[in-house]
């Protein structure tokens, strides 16, 4: 039930005043023959006790020995400060859960004095949730991979700095990066988020933890976030893909050796449309592989049909690497151009074995690095945060600071 002190400061964001709710707490009093004060708080009985607040123990005339808090029959974690006259709860509490407290302290002469509190905290839940962690639950990935907190609605800005504070994240390897708030128009997939992103890639083969304590963070005017969520998953072997639309061939390695090679054919170009973008080119930039669809429909964007230009097509084995339509993909169309000339409509297209090899291999969150093109991958697109400097990266921090990783 101890950890660091300077941590659970940091993680709790919680005010220094004891409080919880309607009453400031629960003190079983020392007497004149020296016998110490302990003071619980929220206080016995409260029922709307403050989730942000968290549960304070603290003594006066001795020092606490035995503090024990549960939640459901299990142990609560804190912190016992160095002079051991204080206890906090490392973490907020769960919103509308009943807790148990009973403390005891000491005199300097062996008096002692036990109180206890059971009280209830506030049921009164934000209704901006976490929607969504990703990666997916013992799912494997690549060492480009980002982690995202995603919440079903914008997150108030005053809420940030607590959310970020109160994500815990481990990995084998102790591991540098930062984290990102991204709006809905910023993200690959519409919802508001906070992204870890990792300095360096991610070292290979070793597993991550993230816990979201988003249970009793407050969100708004005494609404407070409603439940905690953890997502395990496996860093897999390194998988790093160069492309190049100059040579016309595409190079996996795998922890750093030759795997495999083919030719492929990049995007033609001649198609800019009246946001001034070559939509016909392909991208060149630090991509990431970001999902896998067996038979995928491609459609020209800002097009409809019977525009000149339009296509409407059923593609196997496609590999999607960015949010504007581009995929490493089987090649339908003529195969003379792999390995010779750029003629796709932005896709990089492959044989059809390997198309099919790679669908299979790659994880999500493999690093695809394509260069040649004259038009470049913004940070914004799917998941292209590794274009942006690290530095740049961490001003999105609502705390404004790269953090390490824990060991796991």
């Amino acid at each position: 039930m101890r950890g660091k002190a300077l941590v659970m400061a940091l993680v709790l964001g919680l005010a220094t005043a004891c409080g919880g709710g309607e009453t400031s707490g629960t003190t079983a009093k020392g007497g004149e023959d020296g016998t110490p004060q302990v003071t619980i708080s929220p206080a016995d009985g409260n029922g709307k006790a403050r989730p942000d607040q968290g549960i304070t123990v603290t003594a006066a005339g001795g020092k606490l020995g035995t503090v024990s808090v549960k939640l459901k029959g299990a142990d609560v974690p804190g912190t016992l400060s160095p002079d051991k006259t204080r206890w906090r709860s490392k973490w907020t509490l769960q919103p509308g859960a009943g807790y148990q407290v009973s403390a005891t302290a000491t005199s300097a002469k062996g008096k002692s004095t036990t109180a206890t509190s059971a009280f209830r905290a506030s049921r009164a839940t934000a209704a901006t949730r976490v929607n969504n962690v990703v990666p997916s639950e013992n799912e494997t990935v690549g060492t480009g991979m980002p982690v995202f907190v995603q919440f079903n609605k914008a997150v108030p800005e005053k809420a940030k700095p607590a959310i970020e504070r109160a994500i815990e994240i481990s990995s084998t390897t102790p591991t540098e990066g930062a984290w990102r708030w991204l709006s809905a128009g910023e993200s690959f997939n519409g919802l508001p988020s906070v992204v870890f992103r990792p300095k360096q890639p991610w070292k290979p083969r070793q597993r991550v933890t993230v816990t979201v304590h988003y249970a009793g963070l407050k969100i708004g005017d005494n609404v407070y976030g409603d439940r905690d969520v953890t997502h395990t998953f496996k860093i897999g072997d390194s998988h790093v893909i160069n492309i190049s639309a100059k040579t016309h061939r595409l190079v996996v390695k795998k922890n750093g050796r030759p795997v495999r090679t083919w030719g492929v054919s990049l995007g033609s170009g001649g198609d800019v449309q009246g946001d001034g973008i070559d939509h016909l080119l392909t991208t060149s930039g630090v991509h990431l592989t970001m999902d896998h669809s067996r038979l995928e429909r491609m459609r020209p964007p800002g097009k409809k049909k019977g525009d000149p230009g339009w296509y409407d097509e059923k593609v196997p084995w496609a590999t999607r690497i960015s949010n504007s339509g581009e995929y490493i993909h089987q090649n339908m169309d003529d195969p003379s151009c792999l390995g010779k000339r750029n003629c796709s409509h932005g896709c990089v297209r492959s044989p059809t074995a390997d198309a099919q090899w790679f669908f299979h291999w790659s994880y999500r969150g493999d690093i695809v690095s394509i260069t040649g093109t004259k038009r470049s991958l913004q940070w914004t697109n799917g998941w292209g945060y590794w274009q942006l400097p690290f530095a740049q990266w961490t001003k999105g921090s609502a705390l404004g600071t790269p953090i390490t990783t824990t060991q796991a």
